[in-house]
């Protein structure tokens, strides 16, 4: 079975591979518990009921423009947040803190992360 366009005329052969190829995984949109157990499996501490913080939920696409500081310069990539405001940015060069206040919005976190990698050329086997 083939996706996409078909060269009718030579017996149904692939006319086209694509250069291009969407990767999708699935990241999820966090666990639902409600404590942090120690190592016993007792209850340690209570966690926040509220997901969603300052507008931003973790998983949300985000790209952060920070004027000053160690981080300074523009960041894009997923978001884990935070109570108090300083959410946590995942980025291709590591992890780095950021304020709530340096955050704009660019996808809604849906469960999955999406990136785009190049195919490889498709090489005709000999017969």
């Amino acid at each position: 079975m083939a996706v996409g366009p078909l060269a009718h005329r030579g017996g149904g052969v692939i006319a086209r591979v694509p250069d291009r190829v969407l990767v999708v995984k699935a990241t999820g949109r966090g666990s639902y518990a409600r404590t942090t157990p120690d190592r016993h499996g007792f209850p340690r501490l209570r966690r926040s009921r509220a997901k969603q913080h300052f507008g931003y939920v973790t998983g949300d696409l985000v790209i952060a423009v920070v004027p000053q500081g160690r981080w300074t310069g523009r960041w894009t990539g997923r978001v884990s947040v935070r109570a108090r405001g300083q959410h946590s940015l995942s980025t291709a060069a590591g992890r780095l803190n950021v304020s709530h206040v340096h955050l704009r919005l660019l996808q809604r976190g849906d469960g999955y992360d999406y990136t785009v990698r190049p195919e490889p050329l498709f090489q005709r086997p000999e017969k």
